[in-house]
């Protein structure tokens, strides 16, 4: 409800080998809004770093940040503005909304996105988005959908991490 919670690995790796185990996907745009973005590590960078410029424009244009529902659109102009030759990036958005309630954006290579209430991307999502599905998403369950705390949210993160790595060479650390 009042939270959003943001994890990714370290790993950084092309073919089967380990290019870094301390490369950051996260990326803190805003106090309260952070990018997450697997792919090619040089679009993400260029991509995070045009980002940030407009930012900045806006709080100085503005006096204030941007808020977390802005920056999504600003994210997918962003991405839409490069259909014709994308970034290689797979992004999400997570951050507090105007209301004070948790808010994920998801997002294809050309800018096309939508709010949810959880997502992944990357090489393990295959692995982490079925977990998602069933314990936050509570779909095709017949118990009752209990609301979960943020330190029950970050046990689940962590666990499907851990299930992740076991099973896709390119996720880990």
């Amino acid at each position: 409800e009042d939270f959003v919670v943001c994890a990714g690995c370290t790993r950084m790796s092309t073919g089967y080998e380990i290019q870094s185990r301390s490369q950051s996907k996260l990326f803190t745009l805003t106090d309260q809004t952070v990018l997450t973005a697997a792919g090619c590590m040089s679009d993400v960078t260029t991509l995070r770093r045009m980002l940030g410029a407009k930012l900045t424009q806006y709080e100085h244009s503005h006096a204030t940040k941007m808020p977390s529902s802005a920056v999504a659109q600003l994210l997918s102009v962003t991405l839409y503005y490069r259909r014709f030759f994308p970034y290689y990036a797979f992004c999400m958005v997570g951050g507090i909304d105007e209301e004070g309630k948790g808010a994920v954006y998801g997002y294809d290579a050309v800018g096309s996105f939508k709010r949810d209430d959880y997502g992944c991307m990357g090489s393990g999502q295959n692995y982490i988005m079925p977990i998602l599905d069933n314990l936050i998403g509570h779909k095709n369950r017949l118990d009752e959908k209990k609301p979960l705390s943020a330190e029950e949210v970050v046990a689940i993160v962590k666990d499907v991490f851990v299930i992740a790595t076991e099973r896709d060479i390119y996720t880990g650390d």
